[in-house]
């Protein structure tokens, strides 16, 4: 293959990868009015149990009740978001939404929904160990806004054996 066709091919591929992840965020934003989307929620539900694994409640109602707090409590997060921050937030759900975000930024084959958690936690420890920039600000983002959105609810100080903050 000669170079310059070598070069028309990659640059033809990065256009259509590029309309398609353009297409993908307008069908399935990762924010809707600054709140998460059907397609937000869950990516960070299958994070949460990924991240939160042995810190969530081992009983199943129990454990749905935790993630839907845990969801509602990212939501205020966003909220407070400064705009460029929600559209970053929303680009990145938007594409890990996607079946093709996923595979390429995350390295998941199957959807969200349909993850184990043991899978979901590989594919977190492979973006957080990754050679690219983008891979590991992506996990930082997911880890640490599950995290922080997690622990900020008194119920869960519990779990660490945090008694809470000190009477003043």
């Amino acid at each position: 293959m000669q170079r310059r066709t070598l070069l028309k091919l990659g640059m033809a591929s990065a256009a259509v990868l590029a309309l398609a992840g353009g297409a993908a965020a307008l069908l399935q934003p990762g924010l809707e009015r600054g709140s998460l989307s059907f397609a937000g929620r869950g990516v960070f539900a299958a994070v949460a149990q990924a991240v939160l694994d042995k810190s969530l409640p081992a009983e199943p109602s129990a454990r749905q009740v935790a993630l839907d707090g845990l969801l509602h409590r990212i939501d205020a997060l966003v909220q407070t978001l400064p705009p460029h921050a929600q559209s970053e937030l929303s680009q990145l759900l938007s594409l890990l939404a996607s079946a093709a975000g996923r595979r390429t930024l995350a390295g998941l084959a199957q959807p969200w929904a349909e993850a184990t958690v043991a899978n979901v936690q590989q594919v977190l420890q492979e973006m957080r160990l990754s050679g690219l920039a983008l891979r590991q600000q992506a996990y930082a983002a997911l880890h640490d806004i599950t995290a922080g959105a997690y622990f900020s609810d008194p119920s869960s100080w519990s779990v660490l054996g945090y008694p809470g903050p000190p009477r003043i």
